[in-house]
């Protein structure tokens, strides 16, 4: 089993698979050894090699909530937006809406 660390209530087991497939890509363990990595940045970082360019930004709605959006977007014109309440949320939205594009060219 993998070395085991606590992120705020979310636990990463480095090199062990996931549901989704390894957590880390193979070799990567090292870059993520020294502290606490959260799985938005795994994802951040997975975009950015797919060639996607990426941004985050939270906000507030005019109930008062907290809520961000993130989007990624690519030279051929490719744009996807995404709003979610949590950070996470989002980028696993941006994760699947861009692997999704990659399935059907004509998107």
């Amino acid at each position: 089993m993998g070395q085991r660390k606590k992120c705020s209530s979310l636990y990463i087991n480095f090199g062990t698979a996931s549901p989704f497939g390894s957590v880390l890509p193979f070799g990567e363990e090292k870059r993520y050894n020294c502290g606490c990595v959260k799985y938005w940045e795994i994802i951040a970082d997975n975009l950015s090699k797919a060639g996607w360019s990426w941004g985050c930004i939270a906000t507030v709605d005019r109930e008062g909530r907290t809520i961000f959006v993130a989007d990624a977007h690519r030279g051929d014109g490719k744009r996807f937006v995404v709003r979610a309440d949590e950070k996470l949320t989002a980028f696993l939205e941006l994760e699947r809406i861009t692997r999704e594009s990659l399935r059907a060219p004509n998107c």
